[in-house]
């Protein structure tokens, strides 16, 4: 499909090289074309190899100025805890008759969030929520007992990371809608934690690429020296 014209004048405004932070987050801005709040979303290129499980990065990072949407949380807990998950504010709290509901093919959630015991429960899900990168997992904090916190941090913008194919990290950091100094705060929020699950195995050069992004726009290349200089 031929490239519209409004695709070809954004991409004329980027340069192939490397952007500082602050030139790169006033170019995605700048070069953004839809006429919608596009989201803003961040790619990083690690020097791992997540076919070996000891190189896996995965995490999670509350990003201090949220993604700039209304995330529906769905948790499983029951007795008390379901009472503490929707005075959390989550969407929908339960236990078997969620499990039904998700086998029959309903999904108008973003997050799941689970207290450790039902875990065996929502293990049957796993070949439905695991592709969509919706499993809960003690190491993103969304298997706990804590669930009320597990639902309030969903709620204020917590997200998700884990490596893809060939070491590639792919996720928002807002919107487009957002000032440069909320989208910065949120960058280099998530570079710290991006940069604190290196794994031990990992050799050599870890932090290899990073680029900016909205939704339909041009991807801009941040130099990783200055980013990192600035997330230490």
């Amino acid at each position: 499909m031929p490239e519209g014209k409004k695709v070809k004048l954004a991409k004329s405004k980027v340069e192939k090289r490397p952007y500082l932070v602050d030139e790169a987050l006033r170019l995605i801005k700048e070069v953004k074309f839809a006429n919608f709040d596009e989201s803003v979303d961040l790619a990083v290129n690690l020097g791992v190899d997540p076919r070996h499980s000891d190189q896996m990065v995965r995490g999670a990072v509350l990003l201090p100025n949220g993604i700039g949407k209304t995330v529906k949380v769905l948790a499983f807990a029951k007795g008390d805890k379901e009472k503490e998950a929707l005075l959390a504010g989550a969407d929908y709290v339960g236990a078997d008759d969620l499990v039904a509901k998700i086998q029959e093919g309903w999904l108008d959630f973003d997050t799941v969030v689970a207290t450790p015991d039902l875990m065996v429960m929502v293990g049957k899900l796993g070949k439905v929520l695991g592709p969509r990168g919706l499993m809960p997992n003690p190491k993103t904090g969304t298997v706990t007992f804590d669930i009320g916190k597990a639902v309030r941090e969903a709620k204020q913008g917590k997200v998700e990371f884990k490596t893809e194919k060939g070491g590639l990290l792919h996720f928002p950091i807002g919107r487009a809608s957002f000032d440069e100094n909320k989208l910065k705060e949120n960058l280099l929020v998530a570079m710290s934690a991006i940069s604190k699950a290196k794994p031990q195995t990992s050799k050599g050069k870890y932090i290899q690429k990073a680029v900016l992004s909205t939704t339909m726009g041009p991807g801009v290349l941040i130099d990783i020296n200055s980013l990192l200089k600035e997330v230490i």
